[in-house]
């Protein structure tokens, strides 16, 4: 099993999906061991740093990539699998931005009130707790939470030769920051162009669904993955039209779009369409089954589109086996990666 380690120079950072150059080829299969910066490009660092003052737009959401796999094909399937996600400092940072998250005016929602005030929060990790530290700015307790790391952004190249900003999510993956992207899951992704051009970066220590604020618990991390190529067609198996992921005990769709009842019909649809593959059900079969079994935990309702998940627990079904046990597979090889 070939091991690829990689931590890009800030000139190496891609801040977008599509339109870069890869910065490696690698053959399914390969270990990556990689570093990725936060979101901020590690330029928030104390709570004086505010974003209209630190941050250079659009240079924001650095990733790491994208990787060139050999032999990936538009109509191929590429599963990452999350082996280890660890935290690469011993502190975070989150911030509130004008203009920006669930709870104030954006610019696609315009209003006449003010932006809400700039504040940043730096979170402190204790690796021996496994834990970080809200710390309020005025009065109130500070609160010691439990880390659940994860990647905000997992992604391929966009079709079409389109170039997507790393900030947006869409049926390429990108964006999604569902808290489900975390070690131990298996994301399938749709080919585009060839060679997939993957790229994952924008860490969380921590975040709550929907990332209410825009900003998460920010942080650098270091992750260990394993990439394979599933050939169009294998298993029976179609082409994801979006993200899906894979755990031990459930399986997923993530859909992005605007308005979020949007977002949610296409990780609805999809899963749908999935369940008939995995079951043999007919499409108004696999609606009414899903109707009764589905979980719906939000990703963000902050990003250029939003982003919903939807849940199935396996514990529900039959035995399945998505795209001929991929999943158990790489769990079985990241065994002997720990």
């Amino acid at each position: 099993m070939d091991v690829v380690e990689f931590r890009p120079e800030r000139e190496q950072y891609a801040w977008t999906f599509g339109g870069v150059a890869p910065v490696a080829t690698v053959t399914p299969g390969t270990v990556l061991k990689l570093w990725t910066e936060d979101a901020f490009a590690g330029r928030i660092r104390s709570v004086d740093d505010l974003p209209t003052a630190s941050l250079q737009m659009p240079d924001v959401n650095p990733q790491t990539g994208p990787f060139h796999v050999e032999g990936a094909e538009p109509g191929d399937t590429l599963a990452v699998h999350f082996v280890s996600i660890e935290p690469a400092r011993d502190w975070a940072a989150s911030s509130t931005i004008p203009f920006f998250g669930g709870l104030t005016g954006t610019d696609r929602t315009a209003t006449l009130q003010e932006p809400l005030p700039e504040r940043t929060w730096i979170y402190h990790l204790d690796r021996a707790r496994g834990t970080v530290t809200f710390q309020p700015h005025g009065d109130g307790p500070s609160i010691d939470l439990p880390i659940d790391p994860m990647h905000g952004t997992v992604g391929v190249a966009p079709p079409a030769r389109e170039v997507r900003s790393s900030l947006v999510p869409d049926t390429f993956g990108g964006n999604m920051d569902t808290p489900e992207m975390r070690a131990g899951v298996t994301c399938y992704l749709g080919v585009n162009v060839p060679g997939a051009l993957f790229s994952i970066g924008d860490g969380h220590y921590r975040q709550g669904e929907g990332e209410a604020c825009g900003t998460a618990v920010e942080g650098a991390m270091n992750t260990t993955l394993l990439v394979e190529l599933i050939k169009s067609g294998a298993n029976g198996a179609r082409t994801p039209a979006w993200p899906r992921i894979e755990s031990d005990d459930a399986i997923m769709v993530v859909g992005s779009a605007r308005p979020l009842e949007d977002a949610w019909r296409a990780s609805q649809v999809e899963m749908i369409d999935w369940l008939g593959e995995l079951l043999g059900l007919d499409r108004l079969d696999a609606y009414e089954l899903l109707t009764q079994i589905a979980e719906c935990p939000l990703a963000n309702v902050c990003d250029v589109n939003y982003s919903a998940v939807t849940k199935v627990a396996k514990s529900l079904l039959p035995p399945v086996r998505a795209f001929g046990g991929m999943h158990a597979y790489l769990r079985e090889q990241a065994a002997g990666q720990r």
